[in-house]
């Protein structure tokens, strides 16, 4: 390459790095308040320790990678050490937000414990493959290497995949059809809550159709993220092309995650349910029909409303 080329590289690095650091400085400023009013000031919950862990180590490895090559130069065996310790990152977080969407497929089965213990038992092996994954794509020089580009203009580090895309896309595959596996268990319980409520005649709970969402949602930007983890192993990738999905891949995941638990938190909190002073993975509200109790009350409420509007 040029030093044109390697400079046309290294701006659209820098520019896609000052953007992951424009964009996920942006929302953590913005879901900052949201997050002290419902977890910093609550009582701490499993889900609570699940929150902190997706912001905060999805923010640091966000931040890295958006440092990482020539917005903020590190020579060679940093980069490389730094690089691999990046993809190990990716795996662990990929980790922490498959626990968050299990925890919520518990609670919408009434807490099974042995739907619970079936979902542990098989996720113990996509973990298992996601480590032989980072050890055999990532954690070996003759598959992944980090490249020091000196030039009289250009001085900055890249990563260099020295593999077709064929071994990311087989081991992508598994992750996918689990993903797949727990998006059929979030809309089957949907279903099942469907036709209850309408034998109540009662519109849906909202807290199940933004769980059975949050699955969906998880699912396509998951599914995205293998599809362009795959591009990024090609060879001879434009700039443009490598820095965009580069930068989806490294902000994407970091942002969706904790919003999606925020925006449930934060309509538990305006919901009416009496089950409100509850942590929500334990809001009985959520998955049950409402008792005639309970539809009585709702229907006063909504009387209510209608006469002092």
């Amino acid at each position: 390459m040029s030093d044109e080329e390697l400079a046309y590289a290294l701006r659209w690095n820098n520019n896609a790095g000052v953007a992951m650091f424009a964009v996920l400085s942006y929302d953590y400023i913005l879901q900052f308040e949201k997050e002290v009013k419902f977890f910093w000031t609550k009582k701490w919950s499993l889900m609570a320790c699940l929150y902190f862990a997706v912001r905060y180590f999805g923010l640091v490895i966000g931040l890295l990678c958006a440092s990482w090559g020539g917005l903020v130069y590190m020579p060679y065996e940093v980069s490389y050490v730094l690089g691999v310790t990046l993809e190990w990152g990716f795996s662990v977080y990929f980790w922490l937000a498959e626990m968050v969407l299990i925890w919520r497929l518990y609670a919408l089965y009434n807490q099974s414990r042995t739907l619970l213990y079936v979902l542990l038992g098989l996720f113990i092996p996509i973990i298992g493959l996601t480590i032989g994954m980072d050890i055999f794509l990532y954690s070996r020089p003759v598959a992944f290497s980090a490249v020091e580009i000196v030039t009289p203009n250009v001085r900055y580090c890249t990563e260099t995949f020295n593999l077709g895309p064929m071994p990311a896309l087989y081991t992508s595959i598994p992750i996918i059809c689990w993903d797949i596996f727990l998006v059929i268990l979030a809309v089957v319980i949907l279903v099942k809550h469907l036709k209850e409520r309408k034998e109540f005649k009662m519109e849906p709970n909202v807290f199940v159709l933004l769980i059975v969402r949050s699955h969906i949602i998880y699912f396509i930007l998951n599914l995205l993220d293998q599809i362009l983890l795959t591009i990024v192993w090609a060879p001879g990738l434009p700039p443009s092309v490598m820095s965009l999905s580069e930068m989806f891949v490294d902000t994407a995941p970091f942002i969706i995650a904790p919003r999606l638990i925020i925006g449930i938190w934060n309509s538990h909190a305006d919901d009416q349910c009496v089950h409100i002073s509850t942590e929500f993975e334990d809001c009985i509200c959520w998955t049950l029909p409402p008792s005639f109790e309970q539809h009585e009350q709702h229907e006063q409420h909504e009387q209510y409303e209608m006469d002092y509007a």
